[in-house]
C-alpha cells in the first residue's frame, strides 16, 4: 500500500508515524512545500512547544474548541491529551505539566518534540520529499492522483492519501479540496491581540493583571484570565480567548469594536461597592494613590483614577457616595475603543478550513472522496492558546492513520 502525506507539519509527521506503525509495509511519503518540516512546531510556545494541555476531562478539553467542539468530543475519546503525553514520554521526551495546565517538554525546548517526530519519522523509513507542494487531487479508479505545483514533477499515484497541509490564510488556498466535493468555510484569523493606538492605557506597557473579565458589549462574547497591556493594545490569554470565539464576528466588524474590562473580575456592583466602603471607612486619612483594591498593580490604579477624574491626593473619606460610584464604574465596566488586530506571536492560527460535515470524525475520511482523509489545522478546527490546536493536530492525525 502507497501514502501519501501532504504537509511536513505536526498533524503530518504524527500521522505518517501513525499509519507506518499500523502498516509496517506500506511506503508513506511526506509532501512538504517548503524546505523546513516542522517550522511552527519549532518555533510554537516561544520554542518551547505547548506541545497539549494537562486536562484530561473530555467535555471541558472540548469546550475549548470555538470550531469543531462536538466534533472534538468524539475524536478525543479515541485520542486524547492523556494519549498524547503517553506518546511522548514513552518516545524518550518527558513532559512537565504547569499550574495553568499547558504541557511543556522537560527541556523547555521545542527541538525534543522536533527531533522526536523526524527520528522516529526516520527509523521507520518514511520518506520525506521537500519542495512538493500539491497543485490538485484527481480521483484514479479508487485510487489518487497527486498533481504537484512544480512542472517538473510528474503526477504520483497514491492507494491513501492524507491531507495535513496546514491552514490556509485565503479561501483561494483550498478551492482544490471544494473541487473534490468538500464544503469549505471561509478562513479568518483566530488568537490575535487588540490594537488601540487611541488610548492612552498602552503607556502602561508590561502591566499585567490576573483575572480579570473582558467582554465586547452588544455581544455575547466573554472571557476572564489574565490581561496584558502593551505597547499596542491588549493581549494575554484573556484577550486570546476572546479572539477565538469571537474570530467571526470580529471580522465581520473589521476588527473595529469597543472591548468592556472588569478589572476586578467581580460582576456583583453591590459587592465592590462594598468593598470600597471598608476601604474608605479603614483607611478614611490614607490618600487614594496609597491604597487600592487587592490585585491591582499600582501603575494601572494611578491610571484608573485619574480617568475616573480622581486627584491623586483625595483622601478616601473624602470619596462620598459620588466618588465611589465613579470607582465601581471603572473597575467594573471600563471600555476601550479596537481599532484593528495584531498577530499573536507564534500562535497564527485560522477560523475556517475544510467543513467538518465533509468528513467522518470516526476515521477522518472525506465523505465525497475515498480513501483521502483530513488532519490537523486544514479542517474547521480551533482551540484556544494552551495546547489545544496541536491536541486537534494529535487527534486528527491518529485517526486519519487508520485508514479505515
Amino acid at each position: 500500500m502507497n501514502v501519501a502525506v501532504i504537509g511536513g507539519g505536526a498533524a503530518g509527521f504524527f500521522s505518517a508515524i501513525n499509519v507506518k506503525e499500523n502498516y509496517p509495509d506500506a511506503q508513506v511519503v511526506i509532501f512538504e512545500k517548503t524546505r523546513h518540516p516542522l517550522a511552527k512546531v519549532k518555533i510554537s510556545g516561544g520554542g518551547r512547544c505547548n506541545v497539549t494541555n494537562g486536562n484530561t476531562a473530555i467535555s471541558e478539553l472540548a469546550s475549548a474548541y470555538p470550531r469543531g467542539k462536538s466534533f472534538m468530543k468524539q475524536a478525543l475519546r479515541i485520542f486524547n491529551t492523556k494519549h498524547t503525553m503517553e506518546w511522548f514520554e514513552s518516545r524518550g521526551v518527558p513532559l512537565l505539566v504547569q499550574d495553568d495546565m499547558r504541557v511543556f517538554p522537560v527541556s523547555q525546548n521545542s527541538d525534543s518534540i522536533v527531533n522526536c517526530l523526524q527520528e522516529q519519522s526516520e527509523a521507520l523509513g518514511i520518506i520525506s520529499e521537500y519542495w512538493s507542494g500539491i497543485q490538485a487531487i484527481s480521483t484514479n479508479g479508487e485510487q489518487l492522483d497527486l498533481i504537484f505545483s512544480r512542472v517538473d514533477l510528474a503526477p504520483r499515484t497514491f492507494d491513501k492519501v492524507i491531507v495535513a497541509s496546514g491552514g490556509s490564510p485565503r479561501y483561494e488556498g483550498l478551492e482544490w479540496l471544494e473541487k473534490l466535493g468538500h464544503g469549505i468555510v471561509k478562513p479568518v484569523p483566530s488568537l490575535f491581540t487588540f490594537n488601540m493606538p487611541s488610548e492612552s492605557i498602552v503607556e502602561l506597557t508590561g502591566v499585567s493583571v490576573d483575572p480579570v473579565m473582558v467582554s465586547v458589549p452588544g455581544s455575547k462574547l466573554k472571557s476572564r484570565g489574565p490581561l496584558l497591556i502593551t505597547h499596542w493594545g491588549f493581549s494575554g490569554p484573556a484577550i486570546l480567548k476572546l479572539s477565538a470565539f469571537g474570530a467571526r464576528f470580529l471580522n465581520e466588524k473589521n476588527y473595529r469594536f469597543d472591548v468592556r474590562i472588569n478589572w476586578l473580575d467581580q460582576i456583583n456592583h453591590e459587592i465592590v461597592l462594598k468593598q470600597l466602603n471598608d476601604m474608605a471607612e479603614e483607611h478614611p486619612r490614607k490618600l487614594l494613590s496609597n491604597i487600592r483594591p487587592p490585585g491591582l498593580p499600582d501603575r494601572l490604579w494611578r491610571y484608573l483614577l485619574h480617568k475616573s477624574e480622581l486627584p491623586l491626593t483625595r483622601k478616601w473619606g473624602e470619596l462620598g457616595n459620588r466618588g465611589l460610584n465613579k470607582l465601581v464604574a471603572i473597575l467594573t465596566n471600563d471600555t476601550y475603543s479596537v481599532l484593528g488586530k495584531t498577530g499573536f506571536k507564534e500562535e497564527f492560527v485560522t477560523c475556517g478550513g475544510v467543513a467538518l460535515d465533509s468528513i467522518d470524525a470516526k476515521s477522518m475520511q472525506s465523505k465525497s472522496c475515498k480513501n483521502l482523509y483530513f488532519a490537523g489545522e486544514i479542517l474547521d478546527i480551533d482551540g484556544i492558546t494552551g495546547g489545544y490546536n496541536f491536541q486537534a493536530a494529535w487527534t486528527t492525525a491518529f485517526i486519519a492513520a487508520k485508514l479505515n
